[in-house]
């Protein structure tokens, strides 16, 4: 018999008392403030083209790296769930691929993807049972049903879910076709970021073709350090003027930033360009293009994001067989306040330029984050991040930082996601741990209530917008 699907509103506030009182109040007054997802990794193309999605299979499971991940720690191979290596082929039946993560479906009990699943399956589709083995049929029926109806389609989902703005995520030789389209044919604001890791991360496969295609789209010689510099910040223009990118987003293994001569850059250039550069110098390349890119901020104002501390690609024979974004990715150790220190004495005193800082090193909030962002007028911290996207983690961080760094150090939230349906589910999430972190300075006396619905309000809303220029 199929368990039915409820989702409680008062989830994740505290059962009764005062605490959980005051939560629910302070949540009432930001529940429906309209989304601001200033970084993420939706696909353009959706909102360009306005094509329905498909079914369940492809809109829930092929998109999401926590999905794979989950199911391939309990031994469900990819090709099971419909996904082909490189040169191979996968199980083409999709409802057989949505039957095998049904059955499995128990797995992310106590997970944050069982909270985003479960608030699109019931807010979205309206589907008020469980989804397991005996209720695969249902669900994969039901999703398949309205995602063929007008509703359901990109843009009107996109203002159902009460967005007023969504970022993407390019790389620097895009062309941004996609945005383009958006801007032209409608209304919906759909803004791009500027990712340029493949044309300053010399591990990068492919980034000695990736820097001819810079050349070729610039006409700027990439060979030498000054027009290097101009290519890059060529197509920095091009993505405000195209795409309204208003950030910078860099990917990088570590932190660390250099602030090198211009002849030593022009010899790790050289280097680089023939793929000679040892370990050791390529890290200290990519450390030289975060302060060139912070430069390149203060003249232009796009806000600058750092996501370091993530072992791509871990799993190196599935990173053979099935490429990149398939769960193997695994936070590392990170160091901020030795590696920012070439940058912060370069820029670190500047009102003008934004810096948001990101971690997958939780160990480093209170310790490194925290003190750093409430001193150098450059640094603003981003939310609990990627793994620490969830209930717990966002009080983790909000319990190291907020002594040190105060909540107006902090850029509210962003869901940096790639699945689309789970963007008002992550937001509501986000709100609601906010909420419950400032009950308990109300609670305690800590804080006057009229000030906490301030914060809250600032948090979901105030926040992001100003951390990104919006």
């Amino acid at each position: 018999m199929s368990k039915p699907l409820h989702l409680d509103p008062d989830r994740f506030f505290q059962a009764d008392g005062v605490t959980g009182n005051i939560a629910r109040r302070l949540f009432a007054e930001i529940e429906n403030l309209p989304i601001i997802s200033p970084h993420g990794h939706t696909d353009p193309s959706w909102f360009a083209n306005d094509t329905p999605f498909e079914d369940a299979t492809s809109l829930f499971l092929w998109p999401d790296h926590y999905v794979h991940r989950m199911l391939y720690s309990q031994g469900i191979k990819l090709t099971q769930l419909g996904m082909a290596p490189k040169g191979g082929t996968a199980e083409p039946d999709r409802r057989k691929a949505w039957k095998i993560f049904a059955e499995h479906y128990y797995l992310f009990r106590g997970t944050p993807s069982r909270t985003w699943l479960d608030h699109a399956f019931s807010t979205v589709f309206g589907i008020d049972v469980r989804l397991d083995g005996e209720t695969a049929d249902h669900y994969y029926d039901v999703i398949k049903e309205k995602l063929a109806t007008p509703a359901f389609k990109p843009r009107a989902l996109f203002k159902r879910f009460n967005i007023e703005l969504l970022a993407t995520t390019e790389g620097a030789t895009d062309p941004l076709v996609h945005h383009q389209k958006i801007k032209k044919e409608w209304d919906g604001r759909v803004i791009t970021t500027f990712r340029p890791d493949g044309v300053v991360n010399p591990d990068i496969d492919g980034f000695a073709k990736n820097m001819a295609d810079l050349a070729e789209i610039t006409h700027e010689d990439v060979a030498t350090w000054k027009g290097y510099l101009a290519a890059l910040r060529n197509r920095r223009q091009y993505f405000r003027e195209m795409g309204g990118a208003t950030a910078t987003d860099h990917g990088h293994p570590t932190p660390i930033t250099a602030d090198l001569p211009e002849v030593e850059c022009q010899r790790m250039l050289d280097r680089a360009l023939k793929g000679a550069l040892t370990p050791t110098e390529a890290e200290m390349f990519r450390g030289q293009m975060l302060t060139e890119m912070a430069l390149m901020s203060i003249e232009d104002g796009m806000t600058m994001q750092i996501h370091p501390g993530s072992f791509r690609n871990h799993n190196a024979e599935l990173f053979a067989g099935y490429g990149p974004d398939r769960g193997a990715d695994i936070p590392m150790r990170a160091s901020y306040v030795d590696n920012l220190k070439p940058l912060l004495d370069k820029v670190g005193n500047r009102s003008d330029l934004t810096i948001l800082l990101f971690t997958l090193d939780e160990s480093n909030y209170a310790r490194e984050l925290a003190p750093l962002a409430g001193h150098y007028p450059c640094l603003t911290l981003g939310p609990a991040w990627w793994f620490h996207d969830s209930p717990e983690g966002m009080i983790r961080f909000r319990r190291n930082c907020t002594e040190t760094a105060g909540f107006y150090n902090t850029a509210g939230f962003n869901d940096d996601t790639r699945a689309f349906l789970s963007i008002p589910a992550r937001h509501n999430v986000a709100r609601r741990m906010d909420c419950v972190y400032l009950a308990e300075l109300v609670a305690t006396k800590r804080l006057p209530e009229e000030e906490a619905v301030e914060v809250a309000k600032a948090l979901a809303y105030d926040l992001p917008k100003k951390a990104y220029h919006l």
